[in-house]
């Protein structure tokens, strides 16, 4: 078993660095309709996906991304050790049945937006400690799923406040392996919850924003990097209001992360969408990163990329109990094969 260099009190470095094998990225149509696209694998032609229901929809979208990255991987589903994924939705029902299906010992994980960074953490630590030699990271959202759920049901027309965010419909899915030919992980930053008090269930990227900035600050003061060692920071799902308090918090610990941070919140939309604040909820980093963000990095573009995933921890019930909204940042630390040999 691989001996781990902790590097602070957050920060772990991954001495013999994972791989990634597999990434799929499936997305709804108006995602498809973004500037993002065609680094899509799939982009369904409606958001029922032949399905009677979003949440029959959402399942089969996860599904689907499972099985593509699997396959992308050149494996098979026997030969996945374990399984981690989650969603929106109340018990993980998307991650647990598409985990029935799949028959993959499973992990359930709730991160909320930060699931699929969470699941790219502890899959990596799993297979560098020597536990598993492949391990499936997954997570997904639906924009219609998730509004019922946290909102209001779209059927009935409620007016958007410009704080909101759009909660993306997609699933993404990555197999982590001992070896490989795509980018690896080497650091990982675990989040501590930070909660300053926002109760505004249509604003969380002021609710994030906090956690996102605590994770980025504790990366560099554990790692003793700066902001000029990464070719790209990008947060999870903060969109532009998060993002913009974000860089402000981060700048005020001393850091400016300006010249190469943003959000797969911004980029997964374009303005002319009408999403307001931008994209969020957990297929926004997922078909993100498995898409557009891995295409990049395998052409070179990026060799060094600090990933945050960020989560509001909110539920239908803290809200109707005038509870505030916690936030957690997980980072990950992705590096392309050319990086690595330098």
């Amino acid at each position: 078993m691989a001996a781990k260099k902790k590097t602070g009190k957050q920060t772990i470095t991954l001495q013999n660095p994972p791989f990634f094998r597999g990434n799929a990225a499936v997305a709804g149509p108006k995602e498809g309709q973004g500037p993002l696209g065609r680094t899509f694998d799939v982009v369904l032609p409606d958001t029922l996906n032949g399905q009677a229901t979003w949440e029959k929809a959402e399942q089969k979208m996860l599904a689907k991304a499972c099985e593509l990255a699997i396959s992308k991987a050149g494996l098979t589903v026997d030969e996945i050790d374990f399984m981690m994924a989650g969603d929106l939705l109340n018990q993980l029902i998307s991650a647990n049945f598409t985990a029935r299906d799949l028959g993959i010992p499973f992990i359930g994980l709730y991160g909320a937006c930060s699931t699929m960074f969470e699941g790219i953490a502890l899959a990596g630590m799993f297979v560098e400690g020597g536990f598993a030699d492949y391990v499936l990271a997954a997570a997904s959202s639906h924009y219609d799923t998730a509004e019922r759920q946290y909102r209001y049901p779209t059927e009935m027309g409620v007016q958007r406040p410009l704080t909101s965010q759009w909660t993306v419909t997609g699933a993404g899915a990555a197999v982590i392996g001992r070896e490989g030919k795509g980018p690896a992980i080497t650091h990982v930053t675990i989040g501590k919850v930070i909660d300053l008090g926002i109760k505004d269930a249509a604003d969380m990227g002021s609710a994030m924003a906090p956690a996102a900035a605590d994770t980025i600050i504790q990366h560099f003061k554990d790692t003793g990097r700066s902001p000029s060692d990464y070719d790209l920071i990008v947060s999870g799902d903060l969109a532009a209001i998060g993002r913009a308090l974000t860089e402000q918090l981060v700048k005020q610990a001393g850091y400016d992360i300006s010249k190469n941070y943003t959000d797969c919140g911004i980029l997964i939309f374009d303005p002319a969408q009408d999403t307001h604040a931008g994209g969020s909820g957990c297929g926004c980093s997922a078909v993100v990163l498995n898409g557009y963000l891995m295409r990049e990095i395998m052409a070179g573009k990026y060799r060094r990329v600090l990933g945050v995933g960020t989560g509001a921890l909110l539920s239908p019930i803290s809200s109707f109990q005038g509870e505030s909204i916690p936030g957690i940042g997980h980072a990950v630390v992705i590096e392309s094969t050319a990086s690595l040999r330098k």
